[in-house]
């Protein structure tokens, strides 16, 4: 998805941005294919009234507000419907950054200042920054408005699109329990005993790497094998599988 041109406003000041991708998918990706031709299976855009098959540029939105009745739009109308301010990420306020909650954090964008904007985005990112506070804004991207928060960091400024309040599901409802003090001391024992810093580079997506190499086993003409043939432990005594899990990761670590 190419960047997104936007603009931080707040009052007077207009401080032109774009909206860059965080994240980039690395998972492998699979075609559904036929399973007596191993013919790749392709999706039509078919209407039936016209009995044809329809391109990108033959294709409006329509909404239904009654049974097989529509009402349509073009990207145009939908674009005379947006004011300016929707057009700008227009802050509403700003707040400390302890008080937003991570359940609502939906998604992240870069904000990359634009030419022109350099001066005026840097000190907006190091008044944030200082005041450890964040500027909760709103901004139109499509049809929808979206409720974001924009996040100083020592090395930029990251749009969090977050979930309206509305979109939060009530936490599960979970029953009364008593824990035994030795439990809770045994299990932050064990907390203890696997803390350490939080390192991103250290982790890596171990499945993508055996499927990589399953798919190069496969292209040789080999058969998979199992990686891992033990059966499930049927853990009935938490207390004894506590200690010996500490125990195993004493061993580890010495």
């Amino acid at each position: 998805m190419p960047a997104l041109k936007s603009a931080i406003s707040v009052g007077l000041i207009h401080i032109p941005v774009s909206l860059q991708k965080t994240t980039k998918d690395i998972s492998v990706s699979f075609n559904q294919l036929c399973k007596e031709s191993h013919e790749r299976i392709k999706y039509k855009k078919y209407c039936p009234s016209c009995n044809k098959e329809v391109s990108g540029d033959d294709i409006i939105k329509g909404y239904e507000y009654d049974k097989g009745k529509y009402v349509t739009f073009t990207g145009e109308e939908l674009e005379k419907i947006k004011t300016k301010k929707d057009k700008t990420i227009h802050i509403l306020h700003f707040a400390k950054m302890s008080e937003i909650d991570s359940i609502y954090f939906e998604k992240n964008y870069y904000v990359v200042a634009e030419a022109g904007g350099e001066k005026p985005f840097e000190l907006f990112r190091q008044a944030l920054l200082s005041k450890k506070e964040v500027a909760v804004a709103k901004t139109v991207i499509g049809t929808s408005e979206n409720l974001l928060i924009l996040y100083p960091t020592k090395e930029g400024l990251i749009a969090k699109i977050l979930y309206y309040q509305e979109e939060i599901q009530a936490m599960p409802a979970r029953p009364a329990v008593t824990v035994d003090k030795a439990e809770l001391e045994m299990a932050k024992t064990l907390i203890a005993s696997m803390t350490q810093p939080f390192e991103p580079a250290a982790y890596h997506d171990e499945y993508q790497a055996r499927l990589r190499a399953a798919i190069e086993t496969k292209i040789t003409g080999k058969e998979i094998v199992s990686t891992d043939t033990s059966a499930g432990s049927n853990v009935i005594d938490f207390m004894e599988a506590l200690k010996k899990t500490v125990e195993q990761v004493e061993k580890g670590a010495s």
